[in-house]
């Protein structure tokens, strides 16, 4: 077995080291969190029309996607991690979109 440095962790990435994310980035998390929160409600009080749920989703993967970088630790994470939650996200926006897209085509021109 070699003794080389691997830098990019790619042979192990379960011996990664631990990245300590320091209370002041939890705390910009936090707020910024509470911004989204509340651009919701606000969104959820206008007649937007059709775009409600779309402008909705947007926040909420957002919010989501913040969560995921930062409470689950991805962003700290290897390139393989990263590439396995951004598939899985691509899916969640696929399913979203094919959902929207046969919503809006059934009740075309009744609303």
């Amino acid at each position: 077995m070699s003794e080389h440095h691997d830098a990019s962790n790619i042979t192990n990435p379960e011996h990664a080291q631990h990245h300590i994310v320091t209370p002041k980035v939890y705390g910009i998390v936090f707020a910024t969190l509470l911004f989204f929160t509340w651009l919701t409600v606000y969104a959820a009080f206008k007649d937007l029309g059709i775009l409600n749920p779309v402008i909705a989703l947007a926040i909420a993967s957002t919010k989501a996607v913040i969560v995921i970088l930062f409470f689950m630790h991805v962003k700290f994470q290897s390139k393989l991690i990263k590439m396995t939650v951004a598939c899985g996200f691509f899916t969640f926006l696929v399913l979203i979109t094919m959902t929207l897209s046969d919503y809006m085509s059934r009740a075309w021109g009744l609303w």
